[in-house]
């Protein structure tokens, strides 16, 4: 309020001192008007006007007007901003909400693992128990085909391949060999585990699982450095004997269990997979493979198969040649 009693002073100084207040307002008007129509004029012209108000005593209600521009346009550039970082944090905070809501929008990068094991090893009911049955259909008859099956485990996403007995030789050399890559590509671009299910010894089936027999053949199948990747998982840990109830009682008295532990380099998961287990003991155990898993997937990665990389040089080359007679094609245009 005091700086426009200043102002007002200060005009009422001038030769209109003593006019009344409709010719004030009128000056005011008439100044703001020629200011405005001033800021669209190119510098060569502007000054004449400035000229002008100086001569007729308009150079304080210009100077005032310029100022009260200045403060309604630092005023609307506030607001912007203002508005800007209220839209910014409420976006925000939208996503953060969007995020965190449910366990079924996965919060991580998936998992990918492949199930290996002879028949009546417990492939499928460990799938199962993995997924937690909502991923995923349980075949009817033997599995014949490598199936991949999706869901979201404790916010992460985990992809299962269930594959058929491609250790043993029921299928034949050649089958076996076809679903082996086609494991791999339902997995692309490879695995962060392989699961070698097998019948716990000593359960009591009358199985006899050859567990070194089933790790070379795996070896065979996807190659040496697939070893690294390589977790056992012992099924039926239900029907063991009170004296077989950890897995390094299972160890002392099973020789090719020892063996298949010392090439692989992990220690064997013991899991209970029979359909009518509790489930809050079926998500303990689901958890406790995924955090194996994880561990593997940070340590080492991915797998890759010697093929697949004979496929992608192949790949490199081919784009390589091809590049090539195009360059020659555009040197003759």
């Amino acid at each position: 309020m005091s700086s426009a009693v200043c102002v007002c002073v200060c005009v009422c100084s001038g030769w209109w001192m003593g006019t009344s207040n409709v010719q004030l307002g009128a000056f005011t008007v008439v100044g703001y008007l020629l200011y405005r129509f001033s800021q669209t004029l190119p510098a060569l012209i502007r000054w004449p006007i400035r000229l002008f108000c100086s001569l007729t005593g308009l150079s304080a209600l210009w100077s005032w007007v310029g100022r009260l521009v200045g403060t309604i346009r630092g005023i609307q550039n506030l607001f912007k901003f203002l508005s800007r970082a209220w839209r910014f944090i409420v976006r925000s905070s939208g996503d953060e909400a969007q995020g965190s809501v449910g366990s079924g929008s996965p919060r991580d990068p998936g998992l990918r693992l492949i199930l290996l094991g002879p028949s009546g090893g417990g492939r499928t009911s460990l799938a199962n128990t993995l997924l937690g049955s909502k991923g995923r259909k349980s075949p009817v008859g033997p599995l014949m085909e490598s199936t991949k099956s999706t869901a979201v485990v404790d916010g992460r996403e985990v992809t299962v391949v269930d594959t058929p007995d491609l250790l043993g030789p029921s299928l034949g050399g050649n089958r076996r060999a076809k679903e082996a890559l086609r494991s791999l590509q339902l997995v692309s671009p490879g695995p962060h585990a392989v699961l070698l299910v097998l019948q716990a010894p000593h359960s009591g089936r009358g199985i006899n699982q050859d567990a070194h027999r089933a790790i070379q053949a795996t070896m065979e199948l996807f190659g040496d450095d697939v070893l690294g990747h390589i977790i056992p998982v012992l099924t039926h840990a239900d029907l063991l004997g009170q004296k077989h109830t950890t897995v390094d009682q299972l160890l002392d008295v099973d020789t090719d269990l020892r063996r298949t532990v010392s090439l692989c380099g992990q220690r064997p998961e013991l899991v209970d997979d029979r359909p009518d287990c509790p489930p809050e003991a079926q998500r303990t155990m689901s958890r406790q493979l995924v955090g194996r898993v994880m561990e593997m997937k940070e340590l080492r990665g991915h797998f890759v198969h010697k093929l697949q990389r004979r496929e992608e040089r192949f790949r490199e080359e081919l784009l390589t040649d091809m590049a090539s007679a195009l360059a020659r094609k555009l040197g003759h245009m």
